[in-house]
C-alpha cells in the first residue's frame, strides 16, 4: 500500500472527519491536499504502544511539519485537534463537519479541470527527489517495528489497552 501511495501519479486528496489513528494520520504525509473537519482528531500512538512509527512518517512528517512538530506528533501519542493540525501544517484546510466533503470536492474539481498530463508532471517533479528516501524510511521503520514488537514495553502497552477495553 505504501508503494502505491508513494507512486500514485495523480493528486491525492484526503478528508478527515472523525478520528485518524496511526495510519489514519500518517497517510496524510502522502496527501497533496488534506482537509479536516473542525471536530476531527488525529493521533500517532506509536510510543504508547512501545513501537516504531510507520508509513514513512519518520521522514515525511519532519519535512511536512518541521522537526519539532513532527517530534511531538510521533513521540507524544497525544491527540491533535484540527486547529493544531492546521497550525502544524499537517492539513491544508479545516472545515465544519457538514461542509468537509463539499469543500474537498470543490478543490478536487478545480484540479480535475486542469490537464491531467500537467497535474501528473507537477506531482512527479515534487515526488521524484524524495522517492528513494521514502522507501528507505519505510524499510527502517519496518525493521525497528519488528524489533520492538513483543518487547516488554509493547507487551505492557497492549495489556493496558486490553484492560481498558474489558
Amino acid at each position: 500500500m505504501l508503494d502505491a501511495l508513494a507512486d500514485f501519479p495523480k493528486p491525492l486528496i484526503c478528508a478527515v472527519n472523525g478520528v485518524g489513528v496511526g495510519i489514519g494520520t500518517t497517510i496524510l504525509g502522502f496527501a497533496d491536499l488534506a482537509f479536516m473537519s473542525s471536530s476531527a482528531r488525529l493521533k500517532c500512538p506509536f510510543t504508547s504502544l512501545g513501537v516504531a512509527p510507520e508509513a514513512a512518517s519518520s521522514y515525511l512528517m519532519p519535512r511536512l511539519l518541521g522537526r519539532q512538530n513532527a517530534a511531538w506528533l510521533l513521540m507524544s501519542s497525544e491527540w491533535v485537534d484540527a486547529a493544531e493540525a492546521r497550525e502544524m501544517g499537517l492539513v491544508w484546510k479545516v472545515c465544519e463537519p457538514d461542509a468537509l466533503l463539499a469543500e474537498a470536492r470543490r478543490h478536487a474539481e478545480t484540479l480535475a479541470a486542469k490537464p491531467i498530463s500537467s497535474l501528473i508532471a507537477v506531482k512527479q517533479t515534487m515526488v521524484a527527489p524524495v522517492r528513494d528516501a521514502i522507501t528507505a524510511a519505510v524499510e527502517r521503520e519496518k525493521a525497528l517495528f519488528v524489533e520492538l514488537v513483543g518487547t516488554a514495553a509493547n507487551v505492557d502497552a497492549l495489556a493496558q489497552f486490553a484492560d481498558r477495553k474489558a
